[in-house]
């Protein structure tokens, strides 16, 4: 199947979402990152806000429990697990994209797996545990008694995230198509090997 599509997968710190969005300007597409978590949430009836400091502070179950009861308009997937509902409707949003756009770029949301049947071309970026507390802090305005912590919580957030819900794991490097250190590479460099790799994936495919 042809890969049209761009998937992300990163450690909090490497800059996977910088090279997302220098991809995409490469590719002259799309970039979905925050915006997928802004569409849940207003579907939710709740502010994108509210939904990413809840993802960071509360456990799941709670979580699914706190969406519930600020959207009462029922489906009929409450006799779901209240554990699946937030990434069905996140799995949703991103397969509507899939089917208005022939291309983009997806940072997050475990999208090689909600996409893996439309054809996607998945990459994983991570870097070396100093150069992620070093953007953290540098990049992100972290401060540097914190981003320790940060990049834990973080980390462990998207890993279970994408486990539980894949059935996979987050780190396992085999399941991507590509995987790239950006803290040897840079953001730009990996943005160009994407985009090479990804062009020549499709042309593999195309023949």
């Amino acid at each position: 199947m042809k890969k049209q599509i761009i998937t992300i997968e990163r450690q909090y710190g490497s800059g996977g979402s910088a090279i997302g969005k220098l991809t995409a300007e490469k590719l002259g597409v799309n970039c979905y990152n925050r915006q997928i978590l802004e569409m849940t949430a207003e579907r939710c009836g709740i502010s994108a806000e509210y939904l990413e400091s809840a993802e960071e502070s509360v456990p799941t179950s709670f979580l699914y429990s706190l969406l519930l009861s600020a959207n009462p308009a029922r489906t009929m997937e409450d006799n779901l697990p209240l554990s699946d509902k937030v990434f069905l409707m996140e799995s949703r949003i991103i397969n509507e994209i899939a089917e208005k756009e022939q291309s983009f770029v997806l940072v997050g949301r475990c999208g090689s797996y909600i996409l893996e049947d439309k054809g996607c071309f998945s990459v994983y970026i991570y870097a070396s545990h100093e150069d992620r507390i070093k953007r953290a802090i540098e990049d992100y305005k972290i401060p540097e008694n914190k981003a320790e912590n940060m990049l834990k919580k973080a980390d462990k957030r998207r890993e279970t995230f994408f486990n539980v819900n894949t059935g996979k794991s987050w780190q396992d490097k085999d399941i991507y198509s590509l995987c790239l250190n950006s803290a040897e590479l840079g953001d730009e460099l990996c943005a160009e090997i994407i985009v090479k790799a990804y062009q020549e994936y499709n042309k593999r495919f195309s023949e």
